[in-house]
Order: C-alpha cells, then sequence, then structure tokens
C-alpha cells in the first residue's frame, strides 16, 4: 500500500480511505481502552493524531515505546472530533525502531546550546523542522527568481590559488607531509612539490570566476559553499556557509542595488507563500515580531544613502554606541541596525564606501576616496547583502592592486577580462545562511546551517 505524507493527508483529507503513514513518535497517552498517538514524519509542521484500540494484538508493545520511536501504522482516514481536521484509527501499527529513556528529545524545553551537541537529531524538533523546511523553499526561490529574470547558474570552484577578497583569511588546501614538507634551497616550504604545483585554498567566493562568464553570458549567479578562517565565534560568522552571488554585465550599482531589494522581497513573499505554518510557529516560539517584520519589509520600499549620509545621522543622533562612528570606518551591526530599526524603520542601502575598507575590486568614485560599494541592511539583522560595480578600466585595477601589495601574475586571467572588450559590470553577495536568520527570526547563524563549522567545532 502507498505510503502517505501527513501533509499529502492534510492537502487532501481522504476520509474513508484506508492509508499508511510513517513517522517518529512525538508523544502517546494510554488509556484502558485506546491509546492517543502523535506521530510527525518531517513533511510538515503538523503531527498526525492516531487512536490506537487496546484491542490490537501488539497494544502492550508499542504503547510502552519512548518518544522518537518510529512506527509505520496502517489505519481509515476519520474527520476529528478535536482541533485537527483529520486523524487515523489504526488498524495495524508496525515498530521499526524503539526508543528508551535516554533519548535525549523529550518533551520539555531544551536549550539551542545543547541542542547544537546533537545536531544530528534536532531536525526532529519543531523548532528545527521549521527552519530546515523554510531553508529548503528560499534555496528553491533563489534557482526560480533568478531562472525567471533570465541568470545562467554556474557553479565555480570551491578551491582556488588566488585570495579574492584580499583579507588572508583562507584555509589551505595541500597533500605534502605537514610534519616533514619539502623545502626549497632557502629553507622554505617548496609548494612547487604539492598536488597542484602552488599553494591553493578553499574559496572565499567565487565572484573572479562568475565575472569571467558574466562577460561572456551577461547575467549569471553562482550559489555554493566558502570558506572563510576568520576567528571568530559570534552569532554572526561561520567558517564554512552559502553564498549566493549574481554577477551582470552592463549593470551599474544602481542596477544591482535593486536587484538585491527585489531578491529579498521574492523571498520573503515565497516563504510566507509556500511554509506559513512553519513562520506562524517560530512567529510564536522563537521571535513574536517575525511576521510583521517581514510583511513590512515585503512591500517596502527600499531607503537609499550614501556611507557619508549614514554617518551623520549616526553622529547626529542621540544614541551611545559601543563603537565609535567616523568616516573611514566600516559600520558596524549596531550603526545598521539603528539605520533599520530605529531611523528609517525600514530596509536601507548604503552606498559609496571609504576605498579603503573596501576589495581591490570596486570601481573607484572621482573623488579618489570612495568607491561604488552597497550593502543592504534590513531591520532586526543589519547587512543582509553586500555588493559593487566592479572596476573595469583596465589601468585602474593594475593601480590598485599594486597599492595592495598584490601578486599581479596570479590574477593575470581576471585581469584579462578587463584587457579583452571590458564592459561596465555590478554584481552582490548574499550570505545564504544569513538570509535564512533574517526569515526564520534565529537569533545564533549555527541554527539554520544543518552542521555547523566554527573555531574548534568541526563534529557531525
Amino acid at each position: 500500500m502507498k505510503r502517505w505524507t501527513i501533509k499529502e493527508l492534510y492537502a487532501q483529507k481522504p476520509v474513508g480511505e484506508e492509508v499508511v503513514v510513517k513517522g517518529w513518535l512525538r508523544s502517546q497517552r494510554k488509556t484502558k481502552t485506546f491509546n492517543f498517538i502523535i506521530l510527525n514524519d518531517g513533511s510538515s509542521q503538523g503531527d498526525l493524531q492516531i487512536i490506537a484500540d487496546a484491542e490490537l494484538p501488539n497494544y502492550e508493545q508499542f504503547s510502552k515505546c519512548g518518544t522518537g520511536s518510529s512506527f509505520a501504522i496502517t489505519g481509515k482516514v476519520v474527520e476529528s472530533q478535536g482541533k485537527q481536521p483529520i486523524e487515523l484509527h489504526a488498524t495495524n501499527v508496525e515498530i521499526y525502531g524503539n526508543v528508551g529513556e535516554d533519548y535525549p528529545l523529550q518533551k520539555k524545553g531544551t536549550s539551542m546550546e545543547f541542542l547544537r551537541e546533537i545536531a544530528h537529531l534536532r531536525p526532529r524538533t519543531n523548532t528545527f523542522g521549521a527552519v530546515f523546511r523554510i531553508r529548503h523553499h528560499l534555496a528553491q526561490a533563489t534557482h526560480k527568481f533568478f531562472d525567471e529574470k533570465g541568470f545562467f547558474y554556474v557553479n565555480t570552484p570551491i578551491v582556488t590559488a588566488m585570495d579574492a577578497e584580499g583579507a588572508g583569511e583562507l584555509f589551505r588546501v595541500s597533500t605534502l607531509d605537514p610534519a616533514n614538507p619539502p623545502k626549497n634551497d632557502k629553507g622554505e616550504i617548496d609548494w612547487s612539490e604539492d598536488y597542484f604545483g602552488k599553494q591553493a585554498y578553499l574559496c572565499v567566493t567565487g565572484q573572479l570566476e562568475g565575472e569571467a562568464f558574466a562577460t561572456a553570458l551577461g547575467s549569471i549567479y553562482t550559489f555554493g559553499p566558502t570558506f572563510r578562517s576568520e576567528n571568530s565565534n559570534t552569532p554572526r560568522h561561520l567558517a564554512e556557509f552559502w553564498m549566493i552571488e549574481p554577477e551582470v554585465a552592463f549593470a551599474d550599482l544602481d542596477d544591482i542595488a535593486q536587484l538585491g531589494a527585489d531578491y529579498i522581497q521574492y523571498m520573503i513573499k515565497y516563504a510566507m507563500e509556500k511554509c506559513p505554518e512553519e513562520l506562524e510557529f517560530l512567529n510564536r516560539f522563537i521571535d513574536k515580531g517575525l511576521k510583521s517584520k517581514l510583511e513590512s519589509v515585503a512591500n517596502a520600499p527600499f531607503k537609499k544613502i550614501t556611507y557619508t549620509e549614514a554617518v551623520e545621522i549616526l553622529q547626529n543622533c542621540k544614541k551611545k554606541f559601543e563603537y565609535k562612528v567616523e568616516w573611514g570606518a566600516d559600520l558596524q551591526t549596531e550603526h545598521e541596525r539603528f539605520l533599520t530599526d530605529e531611523h528609517f524603520n525600514g530596509p536601507v542601502i548604503v552606498t559609496d564606501y571609504p576605498r579603503d575598507i573596501k576589495a581591490f575590486y570596486m570601481k573607484q568614485n572621482e573623488d579618489g576616496k570612495t568607491v561604488r560599494a552597497m550593502d543592504i541592511l534590513v531591520p532586526g539583522v543589519g547587512e543582509i547583502i553586500g555588493g559593487s560595480q566592479r572596476e573595469e578600466n583596465y589601468d585602474k585595477l593594475v593601480e590598485r592592486m599594486n597599492e595592495m601589495g598584490m601578486e599581479e601574475d596570479l590574477y593575470d586571467w581576471f585581469l584579462d577580462l578587463r584587457r579583452h572588450g571590458t564592459v561596465p559590470h555590478s554584481g552582490f553577495g548574499l550570505g545564504f545562511e544569513r538570509a535564512v536568520m533574517y526569515i526564520t527570526g534565529m537569533s545564533n547563524i549555527r541554527d539554520v546551517i544543518p552542521f555547523h563549522r566554527t573555531p574548534n567545532h568541526v563534529e557531525f
């Protein structure tokens, strides 16, 4: 007999039909004549209530099973007398896996810290089931959004020889013996003996390779894992995370900023359409203002200001910040959230940052002090997207690279894009986990990725 998911049962309500459901026990309540079984199979936020009569041959056996036990249950779908639209009257209960008293997920409050220690089991909780179903739909929304706009999906390398951001936060990839690496005549490690013949790293971005395809296909996006060895244990940082990076030929900063705003609103509306039960649960138990926050951004205009204007607003406000506000310093999360949550009460696009705090590839403004960079800030989070118009002028790009002491030969192919048919082009990066944090209301980035990678943590 076909297995029905709980999601299918609630959608179709096949009252009177005999069906098979399979899932994990959330709870059960035994009486002398019957047992209330609450089953969840992961297909939706909802559980299924099942009535199992004491006359069933293995009643005593399955009624003693603990939370987390797995069952296959055959029964007849009937209209429910309780809050649920339907329930199941069981005719057969098969036990797949019985769980004892040591099962760590019981019917009581459990801290997020503890759940991170059992990350292999936490998807079975209501909270993480909701988060990861939403994450799935946001990934689908990403591909759908860019496909509808005529973008091509490009898979960029995970292993690279370049530090594309210039920050030096790279994980090295090597097959050399760490205890006894080959040395050259200067006593330095001879990387020519390594697998790739030079130093190689896990990528921090797919942008540079994305630019190559944008200057051929017009509009592309990447969606893949990226890695940064920043030694940070904040609730906003991961060592391994996923990035969405569109790159668009013939686009300027205004074009790419509008694309970013449209994308954020598309994701919010997609989640609201596909995951109403999950968002309702998270709004009730995780972030009580979540739904109103999302609804306000989904249809709101994005205010646009320059970095200089942002600094003036922050310096002239009465709020006291932990980090000093001064022109030339990067905006901190507390500054960004003041702009979105208090000053503008909505999403904000900040443009034209000081060039000394931005990457080498960003287009320089005529003032010689700023670059055509932008960050999109949203209430409750701060920065969610960072992007720029790229420097398409070969001479200016080389000059900037030399200023920063970069190895020009290493980027020779990247410079070729400026030598051969250069065009104005722009792009941005969105950390997927930060978007999931924002749309689910979760406060720690470790709780929106299946198995987090952070300093001193590589379990699972």
